[in-house]
Order: C-alpha cells, then sequence, then structure tokens
C-alpha cells in the first residue's frame, strides 16, 4: 500500500513538474527539410525552415540554420513548404446551392444550423490548407460571422483565422429573397441603407458589432428584366468608404457591371469583387487607382454546371467564355488580382478550385501562388502577420506533396498544416 501511494505521489509531481520542465525547455521548435520552399515570392531549393513556438524564426540553406538543443527535425524529401494560403472570397456560413437552393437557405435553415454548417466548413477549410480567410458576408445569418470568428480565437471549433463583414450593405428593394408580395415581409440576406444618414448609421453599426470590413453590393440584379444595374451612387460609395476607414476598416464591393466597377473604384473600395462585364477602361482605372480585383472564377464555373452545363462535354456556355475575356483584360491591364472563389457557392474545402481555374485562365502559376499568400497577405493589410515565410511572421504554413510551381493541384495533396506553430491537421486525419 505504500508502494503505491509513494507511486501516485510520484506520478502527481511528475505531471505538475511536466510543464516547468517544458518551459525550462523553451518553447517547441522544428526544423522543416522540405525538397523546396515557396516563401510567398520565389521557389527555394534545399531551404530549410525553422519554426520555434508560433513563429517563423529563420529560412535558409540546408545546414546553415542555428537550431536549439530540443529543436525536432523533420524531413519532407518530396514535397513544397508554403505560407498558409489565404482564400479572398468565402461564405463559411452558406453551402453549395445544388444542396440547398440561397433562397431556402436565407429564409429555412436557423441561425443555430447555419453556425454548426460554418463550423464545419471552416475545419474543412483549415484542412485544406487554408490559414486565413476573408468571409465575405452573413447572408441572411445576422453577425454568425462574428460569433464563428469569436469561438475560432477562443479554441472552441477549429478554423482558420478570419476577417469578416458581418452583413452586406444593399440598397433599398435591390437585394433578396424576392417574389413575396407587399404584405409579406421576408428576412433579407443583407443589410439595406441609403442617404448619408442611414448609410452612415448602419457602417458604423456594423463596425461596432465587430465586422473587419464592410461589403456593399454596387450593383445588383435588380434592372428591366433581372439585368444587373448600379445601385448606390458614387457620392453614397464614397461616403460607406470615408465612414469606414476612419475607423481603419477596408469597403470591398460586390460590382459586375462596368458602371459598378466604375463608380466603386472612384469611391476609394479596396477590391471589387466578380467584374464579370468589367471593360479595358475600367481596368485601367483599377490599376491606376490601385483596386484590386477578386473575379471569382469558380463560383460562374459551378452555377454554370448546376444550371447543366457538362464541363469538358459541352461547349463552354457564353458567360464562361466572357469571363476568360474579362479576366484577360485585368491581367494585361496590370490589376491586382486576388485569390478568391466565393467558396459557399461549391463546397468549402475545395478552395483550390479557384487557383486551378486561375491557372487555366491564363495566369501565371507563379503569380497564382503569389496571390494565394504574400498578395493576398498585402491586400488585406495581414503583411506584418503572415503570407510569408520570414523571420518575426506567425508560423502559419503548410506542407504540399509535389511541385505546384509546376502542378497547381499539388496543393490539394496536403501533408501538415500549421497555424502559428500548431499543428492542426496531418494527412490521413479526418473531420
Amino acid at each position: 500500500m505504500y508502494y503505491s501511494l509513494r507511486v501516485a505521489v510520484s506520478s502527481v509531481l511528475l505531471l505538475l513538474a511536466s510543464p516547468l520542465l517544458r518551459a525550462q525547455e523553451g518553447p517547441e521548435c522544428m526544423l522543416l527539410q522540405p525538397q523546396r520552399v515557396f516563401d510567398g515570392s520565389e521557389m527555394l531549393v534545399e531551404h530549410d525552415v525553422l519554426v520555434v513556438g508560433d513563429t517563423i524564426s529563420a529560412v535558409g540553406r540546408r545546414g546553415t540554420l542555428s537550431t536549439p538543443a530540443n529543436c525536432s527535425v523533420r524531413e519532407y524529401p518530396a514535397s513544397t513548404v508554403l505560407p498558409g494560403l489565404i482564400e479572398g472570397h468565402a461564405h463559411l456560413l452558406l453551402h453549395p446551392y445544388d444542396e440547398t437552393p440561397w433562397n431556402d437557405q436565407v429564409l429555412r435553415e436557423s441561425y443555430a444550423e447555419r453556425a454548426i454548417r460554418g463550423a464545419l466548413h471552416a475545419g474543412r477549410t483549415l484542412q485544406a490548407g487554408f490559414t486565413t480567410v476573408r468571409d465575405l458576408g452573413s447572408e441572411g445569418a445576422g453577425y454568425t460571422d462574428v460569433g464563428l470568428k469569436q469561438a475560432i480565437e477562443k479554441g472552441v471549433v477549429p478554423g482558420p483565422r478570419l476577417l469578416v463583414a458581418g452583413k452586406a450593405i444593399v440598397a433599398t428593394g435591390s437585394y433578396g429573397p424576392k417574389g413575396f408580395t407587399e404584405q409579406v415581409t421576408v428576412p433579407l440576406g443583407a443589410e439595406q441603407a441609403d442617404g448619408i444618414d442611414e448609410l452612415t448609421r448602419v457602417v458604423r453599426d456594423q463596425i461596432g458589432q465587430g465586422a473587419d470590413l464592410i461589403k456593399v453590393y454596387a450593383d445588383y440584379r435588380w434592372g428591366p428584366d433581372g439585368t444587373a444595374q448600379p445601385t448606390f451612387t458614387q457620392t453614397e460609395l464614397e461616403l460607406i468608404v470615408e465612414v469606414a476607414s476612419s475607423s481603419g476598416r477596408p469597403v470591398v464591393a460586390h460590382a459586375a457591371t462596368a458602371e459598378g466597377m466604375r463608380r466603386a473604384t472612384l469611391g476609394g473600395v479596396a477590391t471589387i469583387e466578380h467584374g464579370d462585364d468589367g471593360t479595358p477602361e475600367v481596368f485601367a482605372l483599377m490599376a491606376e487607382r490601385g483596386v484590386a480585383l477578386c473575379p471569382t472564377l469558380a463560383a460562374g464555373d459551378a452555377i454554370s454546371q448546376y444550371r447543366g452545363w457538362k464541363k469538358g462535354v459541352d461547349p463552354e456556355p457564353a458567360r464562361i467564355t466572357a469571363k476568360r475575356a474579362s479576366f484577360a483584360q485585368a491581367l494585361a491591364a496590370g490589376v491586382t488580382i486576388v485569390a478568391g472563389g466565393d467558396v459557399g457557392v461549391f463546397t468549402h474545402g475545395d478552395n483550390v478550385r479557384e487557383l486551378e481555374m486561375m491557372v487555366d485562365y491564363g495566369m501565371p502559376t507563379m503569380d497564382v501562388l503569389r496571390a494565394a499568400t504574400s498578395g493576398n497577405a498585402d491586400v488585406f493589410g495581414l503583411a506584418d502577420r503572415v503570407g510569408r515565410l520570414r523571420p518575426g511572421l506567425l508560423a502559419d504554413l503548410i506542407i504540399v506533396t509535389g511541385n505546384p510551381e509546376a502542378d497547381i493541384s499539388a496543393l490539394r495533396r496536403v501533408e501538415l498544416v500549421l497555424l502559428g506553430g500548431e499543428q492542426v491537421f496531418t494527412e490521413g486525419q479526418q473531420d
């Protein structure tokens, strides 16, 4: 009995002492030795990445880095280390429209259901190697996206770092769900506001509710016969930007028409989402004003397939052909391209689909890799934290099998995901 008590006491003392021992040893350290390293700018061969605690300590040629005594060495002889990928346009609270139409998600799914779905989607996105996500609107779920971000930050559920928009802002009468008689009031997928006083109040209220950025619909399908037409005046857009900017927040604009894009650009938005009908003149204006384009190629591709297009079998629909052309014009004009697919229209975790399409539509592979890492970090104001493998930045990084410079689809073969130095996913791990 005495022996058993002595063993039990010793075990307890060991458990109590182990955190102190770990503290004396210093923060966790790992030296990654892959075949190649993409540092957010260029592809490096036979380089190592040293991670100490939650940050990147060093990147250097193999054998040149000085490592602490407690550092574990991990070899990946057929793999590439990259910064954690950054998703530029997602809706974590939505799921694919061929599963449930958008109207039904807004009108029939509770906030609780959508929050649960959002948590599952966040986990799948992280497992896919996307460690930061810009979520551009809760689409009728209030500030559930703010709550999801907070739950991730508290460690309640796993997920990427989030930048959230809360409720998007729309002009009265422009947004849906629609088609109901005037005596029926239905929830909307965004927040209506018009004019100086109301827009000022709504922008400030969204900031107070926890929005990291403001999203506005500069145009929408409310023209004759459902055509896309501008919504807000340029003066209103300038006001939204002025109010948001005073709190240090950017404004992003949904805009598909040339006029909506022109007004949003002159209004001072940071990015334009979609840009389907952009013209060389509008893209030149965007490049001049430093306004980036998030083309969301994969969303249009997915919707066309939901409507019956058999990709790879049928000829491309006019919508897809036009999108290829406008994307080429944006590239030719030197517009900064944001990598973002409008995920939620299609499956969360399939985010690489957008990057594959950017290559297919003519963007050089290395430029796509930069867009999904350092480029997005620069545009989103995160360059001092993530997006590159540089000393002092957070150790958000991924390891993929193969060489994504030779084959962008190698990004689908995720072996390891680190978020702030913590291993959050390894190959073979399930949801």
